[in-house]
């Protein structure tokens, strides 16, 4: 079942360790088959070394496992609630990136200080609120996923495709694995710009709106020019 969606799955899974931002077990990858409604995720507490495509767990989008011997990521709730709001994504990323956990830890988003970030992200990247003690009580991982989409309701998931949720750490998406993966690379690279820029300077620095547009919009949208057509 989903034999393809399986391998770019685990491959997701092992180059987040290959670009070192996961270690032991911090982290997971999911990809969803919109067509059948089904997700792919990596298995709980299984290290990246043993990973293969015939342990990579079969949900559907309500949480219940339709093929596999081993329980899905205790994150399954959250990637699953991206899934349910953001229709145009196919892939979610969760890491534990030393610089991007940093910012979330502060409860700060990460500004968009150069050009650099406003090449990959439409300004801030953004940081949730903190969880209340209630919704840590009860469906923890699916109230994160509720807390992510919050924070997106005047923002376009298309254009940020990432977010630090407070306290915790960075998740990110994308259309399928590997453009969801390279966004978590991405964001790890400004967010450790980001911190170096605010330690150099002594505060927050942001770029002037008409060249994070520029920027942005020269590589996304339906007037880009960057790269070959």
């Amino acid at each position: 079942m989903l034999k393809d969606l399986k391998e770019r799955v685990l491959e997701a899974n092992l180059e987040l360790e290959r670009k070192k931002l996961v270690i032991y077990t911090w982290g997971n990858v999911s990809g969803i088959d919109r067509e059948s409604g089904l997700v792919v995720i990596k298995p709980s507490g299984v290290s990246y070394q043993e990973l293969t495509t015939e342990k990579m767990v079969v949900v559907d989008l309500e949480g219940n496992i339709v093929e596999g011997e081993l329980n899905p990521s205790s994150d399954t709730a959250t990637h699953l609630e991206l899934y349910r709001n953001f229709s145009g994504i196919g892939t979610v990323v969760h890491t534990h990136s030393t610089a991007a956990v940093s910012w979330a830890q502060a409860g700060m988003g990460i500004p968009c200080s150069g050009t650099t970030h406003a090449d990959h992200f439409h300004g801030e990247v953004p940081c949730t609120r903190m969880m209340t003690r209630e919704e840590v009580e009860g469906d923890y991982e699916r109230n994160t996923g509720t807390l992510i989409v919050e924070c997106f309701r005047n923002r376009d998931y298309n254009y940020t495709p990432g977010v630090l949720v407070a306290g915790h750490g960075p998740f990110t998406w994308g259309k399928d694995p590997a453009e969801a993966v390279y966004n978590s690379v991405v964001l790890e690279e400004v967010a450790r710009m980001a911190l170096y820029t605010v330690q150099l300077s002594g505060g927050m620095k942001y770029l002037p709106e008409y060249i994070l547009d520029k920027h942005f919009y020269r590589k996304h949208g339906e007037n880009a020019y960057y790269g070959q057509k």
